[in-house]
């Protein structure tokens, strides 16, 4: 059976050989456009719309991530303060609370028990390794 095809403004233009395109000339390289990118752009129709040049420029374009980052510290970060003093200590375990997210780079050589919002497992294997303990505390 015999499909039958609408006609529409492309298939009249199918077989020609410019295909609705203007000349052959055109057609080659970025020259029917102004060139490649942004080359070009401010002698088109765009600049009728652009308030400002650099501001249109600078903009950033993608997805942004609407979630609040936890602030971040790391296991050498609390070893410093401990040799430094600044970490209370409770007997024979030093106690550190942050509001934020534990993270396992660095090492541990006391134990230590860190109340932290979240902690990665990394972390957690090298405090319960040193004699401490993570807790984790509501945000």
């Amino acid at each position: 059976m015999v499909k039958r095809v609408k006609k529409t403004k492309k298939t009249k233009k199918l077989g020609h050989r410019t295909f609705g395109r203007g000349n052959v000339k055109n057609r080659r390289g970025s020259g029917n456009r102004g060139g490649f990118g942004k080359a070009g752009f401010w002698k088109h129709e765009k600049t009728a719309w652009l308030k400002d040049k650099e501001e249109f420029l600078k903009q950033r374009k993608g997805f942004v991530s609407k979630r609040e980052k936890l602030p971040s510290i790391n296991l050498y970060h609390i070893q410093r303060m401990i040799e430094r003093g600044e970490v209370e200590r409770e007997g024979d375990v030093y106690k550190y609370r942050f509001e934020g997210k534990l993270l396992g780079t660095g090492e541990l050589d006391y134990p230590v028990v860190i109340e932290v919002i979240s902690a990665s497992n990394r972390a957690r294997e090298k405090v319960q390794k040193a004699g401490g303990k993570v807790v984790e505390i509501g945000k």
